[in-house]
């Protein structure tokens, strides 16, 4: 990337390039801190953009480097360990990154990988707000689009670790993998405790020369208010990019320099995908999704949120005195204060409002979810722990943090009305679905916080009060994407005027506030209330299901069509295969999760009875079956839109059967097709040449003519010719005794008599008796069935 080692290439980088393909991971890597020791900056500076491109990747993912994301100790033990002491803040690859550092170098990063915002924003050159990209956008000699950044060797290296989560979508990850244990959540973890430190300061760089210091990078003006995108201000604020603000040095923003630089690059390469306008555009259907988040992207965004909630809480208290806070508090501690709200809030609540948006319907959005609950609990992260003696109770969210919840409401209480509006379109019989409402439900139920929420709700409803200059206020507040060391306006002490900065700030001044509390989100959580109860009540129809199907497996079952399998009409679906303990998992969490909505919202003990008779009545007289909603029309029943969400859910299904000659259905993928048509005319064969003696047979009032009449009358069948109107012109028809031979035509049996003839020929039984044993095996069942399944007469079926 720089220019001078693409002009001259030197034989350090040559060889280097050359111990890649010769030598293993581990001799490369100590090769390379041998390097970094002993060689000055100035050949080292032609190997740094090589070096971290072979470690983090190329920029168009084609190069995938030493692949972190898939580096883990338990498949690589050695990899893993020399990866992670080479990258370590205190290891060889930081100290050339500071050796560098020293001689302030700087190296080019294309804008055309910046993410979408700030890509757009730059290239229409117009300075994006983030005091990050200031004085660094380079012009290139030929003009035009191709611009680059122009990078310290510290901002360098961080670019590259932070986008490489984004860039290499298409590295080989297996499905074994587990992302919280890779080398690159490993390192993400670890710089976050080494440059944002919840105890102690920040560790000084290393210096390269004895008694000398590394001097800090060229430090960047206090930012001005650039306009944020969607936010409209009264004043023309957008800055050309070519009047980049000049360099004013602040000896306080040196010490933390290194920590602000890391989350900025990390919100920015992590979270600022979407713009607030661009948001606002993707809600029509018709708008292709540009950037699409991933599960493993998702985690280590949440890693940083508790990481940032843990740096913020590890606040120390403000002295009484306004005059001793000015002069004892430290950049680090004042930096702890705004580092929420300034660098992160804005892009956060986008982020994740794209992601309730457009996420899948499946349990992957549970990475999602998991991150926003983070958020919203910061009180989890806090260093008082509760008492021992009150673990086992729900513990009661502090007034001390009523702050934080109305200067971050949309978070709580517009995120909440989204995931009632994904929730009503899944499967709630899904124990993963399932755990997810109860998850949310558990949380916005701890004591305290639904009543808080409504204070929040209540002072931003609060009628605005005539104040002339307050209306120019609304947006005085701090630039989200500035830098720390902005100029401060006033302190605000009107809590009801911060509730409405923050809503109006994030959503524009036309936002029309939907209130959690109020009737149309209460009509919503009623509705989710009664999903809850229908898939409380499919997921014991399951369970009873499934436990009939065990009980009624047998042996010879293997030789025997059930009714269901012979007209079709299968009422169950997928989930009967997720087991009894998963079933009863999905009703705990269920009959937890309404629970917990009713404590949130209040709702009337006697309106969940209502709902739940209404969703008993829907079943049939075996209380199994359970009909779509529909409605009654001159036409018929019409599906509602719930009724369609049922069935395409498969939560319920109509009973349809096939009505006709159960010898002529069409043929199924699990039987043979040749047998099938063989057998039908064999049997067709010996049914038109044994008439008269089956009917004689049947006839019989003994346990001769039971026998034959169960076995050879299908009953069922002629009681649904005689009433389908579908069938209408057959009912006149002799329906008498037949023989039906195609339930020997399924795979099934014919594996069955596979088997036994294999067992037989072990036991050297040989094929005549395997055959005999057969018949009789059946026999026997058929008695079996007759006599105390259908021990009734004739005239009685």
């Amino acid at each position: 990337m720089a220019g001078p080692y693409l002009q001259q290439p030197s034989f350090l980088l040559a060889t280097l390039k050359a111990d890649c393909v010769n030598k293993p991971f581990a001799q490369r890597c100590h090769d390379l801190e041998t390097v970094i020791e002993e060689f000055p900056a100035k050949e080292l500076h032609g190997i740094f953009p090589w070096l971290v491109e072979s470690i983090f990747g190329s920029l168009d993912g084609i190069i995938v480097g030493w692949n972190l994301r898939c580096l883990q100790g338990r498949t690589n033990p050695t990899e893993y360990s020399v990866a992670l002491d080479f990258l370590d803040p205190s290891g060889p690859m930081m100290k050339l990154v500071y050796k560098l550092q020293a001689e302030e170098y700087r190296y080019d990063f294309p804008v055309s990988y910046l993410p979408g915002p700030v890509k757009a924003s730059i290239q229409e050159q117009v300075l994006p707000e983030c005091s990050l990209y200031h004085n660094k956008v380079q012009f290139t000699s030929s003009g035009g689009l191709d611009l680059n950044l122009a990078l310290n060797p510290f901002e360098y290296y961080m670019f590259y670790f932070a986008i490489s989560l984004i860039t290499q979508k298409n590295s080989p990850i297996t499905h074994h993998v587990s992302p919280s244990n890779s080398a690159y959540f490993i390192l993400v973890d670890t710089y976050l405790k080494c440059f944002l430190p919840t105890e102690g300061s920040v560790l000084p760089p290393p210096s390269s020369n004895p008694g000398g210091a590394i001097p800090s990078p060229t430090p960047r003006s206090p930012a001005v208010p650039f306009t944020s995108y969607g936010m409209h201000h009264t004043s023309l604020l957008k800055r050309h990019i070519a009047h980049q603000p000049s360099v004013n040095a602040d000896p306080a923003s040196q010490e933390i320099w290194r920590s602000e630089t890391l989350l900025q690059i990390f919100v920015e390469m992590w979270l600022h995908h979407y713009s607030l306008e661009m948001y606002q555009k993707m809600q029509s259907p018709h708008v292709k999704e540009s950037f699409k988040p991933t599960e493993e992207h998702v985690l280590v965004v949440r890693l940083l949120v508790k990481h940032l909630h843990a740096f913020s809480n590890s606040l120390k208290p403000e002295p009484l005195s306004p005059s001793a806070h000015s002069h004892t508090a430290s950049p680090l501690e004042e930096f702890k204060r705004v580092v929420i709200p300034r660098f992160v809030q804005q892009k956060l609540y986008i982020f994740l409002q794209h992601c309730f948006g457009h996420w899948p319907l499946d349990a992957s959005f549970r990475a999602v979810l998991e991150m926003w609950l983070s958020y919203l609990q910061p009180w989890r992260y806090a260093p008082e722990k509760p008492p021992q003696t009150a673990e086992l109770l729900p513990r009661s969210v502090s007034e001390k943090w009523a702050a934080f919840i109305q200067e971050n409401l949309l978070m709580y209480t517009k995120l909440f009305v989204g995931f009632l509006n994904r929730t009503l379109r899944t499967d709630l019989v899904s124990p993963k679905n399932a755990l997810m409402v109860f998850r949310v439900a558990k949380v916005f139920a701890q004591p305290n916080l639904a009543e808080m929420i409504l204070k929040g709700e209540q002072l931003f409803l609060e009628p605005e009060l005539v104040i002339p200059h307050r209306q120019h206020r609304l947006f005085m507040t701090p630039t989200l994407g500035g830098s720390f060391f902005s100029s401060w306006p006033p302190t605000i002490t009107d809590a009801s005027f911060k509730v409405k900065s923050h809503v109006y700030s994030l959503e524009g001044q036309d936002f029309q506030y939907k209130q959690m509390f109020g009737t149309e989100v209460r009509n919503l959580v009623l509705k989710l209330a009664q999903l809850i109860c229908q898939a409380q009540q499919t997921a014991k129809s399951i369970s009873d299901h499934s436990a009939e199907t065990m009980a009624s497996h047998s042996f010879f079952s293997w030789f025997k069509f059930t009714p269901s399998e012979m007209n079709g009409s299968y009422t169950g679906n997928d989930l009967d295969e997720i087991g009894q303990d998963s079933i009863k998992k999905t009703d705990e969490y269920l009959e937890k999760a309404l629970e917990y909505l009713c404590q949130i919202f209040k709702l009337n003990e006697a309106q969940l009875t209502q709902m739940m008779m209404k969703c008993g009545t829907a079943q049939d007289e075996n209380g199994k079956k359970q009909l779509p909603d529909c409605i009654e029309s001159e036409n018929g029943l019409i599906l509602t839109p719930l009724g369609r969400y049922q069935m395409i859910n498969g939560l319920r299904r109509f009973d349809v059967q096939y009505q006709g000659d159960t010898e002529l259905q069409p043929i199924r993928s699990y039987e043979n097709a040749t047998l099938v048509r063989l057998l039908y005319r064999l049997s067709s064969a010996l049914n038109e040449r044994f008439a008269e003696q089956m009917n004689v047979l049947c006839s019989r009032e003994d346990f001769i003519g039971r026998f034959c009449c169960y076995h050879l009358k299908n009953p069922r069948f002629v009681h649904k010719i005689r009433y389908s109107p579908v069938l209408k012109d057959r009912r006149n028809q002799n329906w008498g005794p037949r023989i039906s031979l195609r339930f020997l035509a399924s795979y099934r049996t014919l594996f069955s008599l596979l088997m036994l003839y294999f067992i037989a020929s072990w036991f050297y039984i040989g094929p005549v008796g395997c055959t005999f044993i057969i018949l009789f095996s059946y026999f026997l069942y058929a008695v079996i069935m007759t006599f105390f399944f259908e021990g009734r007469k004739p005239h009685e079926h």
